[in-house]
């Protein structure tokens, strides 16, 4: 990459992260898409970034619309037009070349879930009287019990967990916090978790984060990914298997019970209750139910 090109990107880049806070995937995929553009762009048309008109874009949309799918594509069109606005905002370009590029329409896909009796098995898996099977247990409840995402549940310290008022200080997207109740169970495998196994764990070692490994460290994504899926199989769940799956089940089981789609929403730290509507669809049953049961001619 040329360094005007560099410059340019870490400008941007540096700008999300001050101003918007968002995390190192986020914006690892903005570097990524736009590396890959810049590239094309210096390759092909011999022009800087901040070079680049419309057509030059579309033309670079043509080529990767047959080897990329549509999330993707409309991942790019997002990336490139942050960049190209914060580039006018700098009066580093006269005109924004993405202003007449539409993004594609996306299915509105169903969230994977699981259902009531699979969560129970799933929770039930790991081997309990092993310290660490202790420590998956109590992060398995902790997952589902809040719908947290897993780069929140592993990324919890100690002094963020009361289980006196059974609640968690969780920091999720943007860096923003949102109080999460817990729930009696959760609690109660969590205290038991932090008063023996934990400890175990740790031999003597110190550590503020509130799940650790076997060599004292902070549990990591990946490490957990590995652990929800062998538990899976333990199970018997077949389905396709990850953290998220958890924290959609989360939502889609308050909504069977009746619980407010925005309280829902504050839960999950969803921004937008867009996001959440989502759910509405995965929760159809219980509302035709719910219709049956009250409508005078239900």
């Amino acid at each position: 990459m040329s360094a005007d090109n560099q410059a340019l990107l870490d400008n941007f880049i540096d700008h999300l992260w001050l101003e918007d806070g968002l995390s190192k995937n986020t914006l690892q995929s903005y570097r990524l898409d736009l590396d890959a553009f810049a590239g094309w762009l210096l390759q092909t048309e011999n022009k800087h970034l901040d070079q680049a008109v419309q057509a030059d874009i579309q033309q670079y949309l043509a080529v990767r619309f047959p080897q990329s799918k549509p999330r993707s594509i409309s991942r790019l069109i997002a990336s490139l037009r942050r960049f190209y606005r914060h580039a006018l905002r700098e009066g580093r370009i006269t005109v924004d070349p993405t202003l007449q590029i539409d993004s594609p329409k996306l299915p509105r896909s169903l969230p994977k879930s699981l259902n009531e009796e699979e969560v129970e098995a799933l929770l039930n898996a790991p081997d309990t009287v092993q310290p660490i099977g202790m420590r998956d247990r109590a992060m398995l409840e902790l997952l589902y019990a809040c719908g947290l995402r897993v780069s929140e549940l592993v990324g919890l310290k100690v002094m963020e967990v009361s289980l006196q008022e059974g609640v968690i200080r969780v920091t999720g997207k943007g860096s923003k916090t949102r109080l999460v109740p817990m729930g009696e169970e959760a609690v109660e495998w969590l205290g038991q978790y932090l008063k023996t196994s934990r400890p175990e764990i740790l031999q003597k070692r110190l550590s503020d984060s509130l799940f650790v490994t076997q060599r004292g460290e902070a549990m990591t994504r990946q490490a957990f990914w590995y652990l929800i899926k062998r538990y899976a199989l333990l199970a018997g769940i077949h389905k396709p298997m990850s953290p998220h799956v958890l924290r959609h089940a989360f939502a889609t089981h308050l909504l069977n019970h009746g619980a407010d789609l925005r309280v829902v929403q504050l839960l999950l730290g969803h921004a937008d209750i867009s996001t959440t509507q989502i759910y509405t669809h995965v929760a159809r049953e219980r509302l035709k139910q719910l219709h049956a049961i009250h409508h005078p001619r239900g």
